[in-house]
């Protein structure tokens, strides 16, 4: 049996505070079309930008939890701050399972794209604080110089479906004037958010042509596929689409609504199981 088929007998697990998460999703879908997918979403306790990391690794060890029991054979913390806080207890929690977060791809990626080597990097205020895509790219070039900026008011226009037009690219730009539009600006700009992608037409509108943009989702799922199939890609796929199964722990109407711009294809509330964590 072709083992891109054999691996849908095991799904992917993905989880988010929220529906941020689902970018990623998307990109995992686009790269690995025939894998079957279980998303968490713990809308209960969302954001967990504003937690503390004790709160953030004790709530991703119980969204891990649940999708260990369901039976998943890799799972992706699709959540900058989960990723921030979390990998290693996750990892020693569950030694056996492959557990790849968001930074660590993105900050690779970022290093690889910069000519040279100033990348900006923008997020919510809890990731830019705690200095995490910072240490990744100087554990991936120590020689790289990093500017980074909060942008927290992406998400709140994010969620609410603001992502093009004139007033998104009025805030893209009083964000990133002052980053690329000065001498010795970076040449490389990472989405240190899982948010963000959906306003990269409002970001790439008001940026100089020359910027290379990274988005932490696709790098994300490139480092996935790398892992379980090799890098193999979606056109060695010969079999059905996979599925997704839909989890949340609050709202599965508002997860359906705001999700479905996520995703860029409607979700019904009626997909989304609520469960207790």
């Amino acid at each position: 049996m072709n083992a891109a088929l054999s691996a849908r007998s095991r799904p992917i697990g993905v989880f988010d505070s929220g529906v941020g998460g689902l970018t990623v999703l998307k990109a995992l879908r686009l790269a690995m079309p025939w894998e079957d997918f279980i998303y968490l979403g713990d809308t209960a306790r969302l954001p967990y930008g504003t937690k503390s990391a004790q709160s953030v690794v004790r709530y991703s060890l119980q969204c891990a939890a649940a999708l260990v029991g369901r039976d998943i054979r890799c799972l992706v913390v699709a959540c900058n701050t989960a990723s921030a806080t979390s990998l290693e207890a996750l990892r020693a929690q569950y030694p056996a399972l492959p557990v790849i977060g968001v930074i660590e791809p993105g900050a690779a990626a970022a290093v690889a794209a910069s000519a040279s080597q100033h990348i900006a990097v923008i997020a919510t205020e809890g990731t830019i604080n705690g200095g995490a895509y910072e240490s990744a790219i100087q554990r991936a070039n120590p020689g790289a110089r990093i500017t980074s900026r909060a942008c927290s008011l992406f998400v709140a226009m994010a969620e609410e479906g603001w992502t093009s037009g004139p007033i998104a690219q009025a805030v893209a730009r009083r964000y990133l004037e002052p980053i690329f539009l000065r001498e010795g600006a970076p040449d490389t700009l990472v989405l240190g958010c899982t948010h963000f992608p959906v306003l990269v037409e409002a970001i790439t509108a008001v940026l100089p042509r020359s910027i290379r943009v990274v988005d932490s989702a696709l790098t994300t799922a490139a480092a996935v596929a790398a892992h379980l199939h090799g890098g193999a890609a979606a056109d060695v796929h010969g079999g059905p689409a996979g599925t997704v199964s839909w989890l949340a722990t609050d709202g599965a109407a508002r997860f359906a609504r705001v999700g479905s711009a996520f995703l860029g294809q409607a979700l019904s509330a009626d997909d989304v199981q609520l469960i207790d964590l």
